[in-house]
């Protein structure tokens, strides 16, 4: 039986001039890859928000694209530790 949880947390993405954009994330991951998680993955549902605004979604399918070079960061982050 595969389990899913739910992850959420923060990406600090390093800034050109210093400093950290925080992206804040709710991540849900199964045990195991599915044919519904990201790239056939164990991820299943993201969230990814920078400044209270959604920069990426998906939920079983891809619903907002990364809008933001700090969100593709956070989400090639995110795929290491949970995909």
């Amino acid at each position: 039986m595969n389990k899913d949880l739910w992850y959420e947390g923060t990406v600090g993405v390093p800034k050109k001039e210093g400093g950290y954009t925080v992206i804040h994330y709710w991540v849900k991951a199964y045990d195991e890859p599915s044919e519904y998680g990201i790239e056939n993955g164990r991820i299943s549902k993201a969230t990814l928000k920078q400044n209270g605004e959604i920069v990426y979604n998906f939920d079983r399918g891809l619903d907002v694209p990364p809008q933001t070079e700090e969100a593709e960061m956070a989400l090639a982050i995110l795929m290491q530790e949970y995909n």
